[in-house]
């Protein structure tokens, strides 16, 4: 079973929220492969997304927030103050993204280049991406045709 799990801005991520859903269901019990999260990864004091991920992923992969750093600072000086990470849960991926919509959608299509690759080497599903809207990246021995991923 693949499924993805989304925390919006309106409903902020807290401690108990990040255990709950790892926990309880999503990447524990429901073969979650992807857990995306939205905003609270700020310098303010309720921005706390960052370490509520850290709390619990079992590995965490700085390069997605360097990534998205990177890809901001281009747009606004203010992206060094931007907190975003990754990490892995099991075979599950929890990737902080920035709040705002605009800077989500500077920042992902750049950084899901890499998602699908990531989670087939934390064993989890080939996914495949429609080309014309996001090329995934795999190294080319990594790569199967469609026939080859179904089987």
């Amino acid at each position: 079973m693949t499924c993805t799990s989304c925390f919006c801005a309106w409903q902020p991520v807290t401690f108990k929220r990040m255990r709950t859903v790892c926990h309880c269901s999503k990447a524990d019990h429901q073969g979650c492969c992807l857990i995306v999260t939205t905003g609270g990864t700020g310098p303010a004091p309720r921005d706390v997304t960052p370490e509520a991920t850290s709390a619990v992923c079992e590995r965490m992969l700085p390069g997605y927030g360097e990534q998205m750093r990177a890809i901001s600072l281009k747009y606004v000086p203010t992206a060094v103050l931007s907190r975003q990470t990754a990490g892995t849960r099991g075979k599950t991926l929890v990737i902080n993204l920035p709040g705002k919509p605009k800077s989500i959608r500077e920042t992902f299509d750049e950084v899901f280049k890499s998602i699908p690759y990531c989670i087939q080497l934390m064993e989890g599903p080939y996914i495949e991406t429609n080309e014309s809207v996001v090329a995934a990246f795999r190294p080319p021995a990594d790569r199967r045709t469609a026939k080859q991923a179904q089987q």
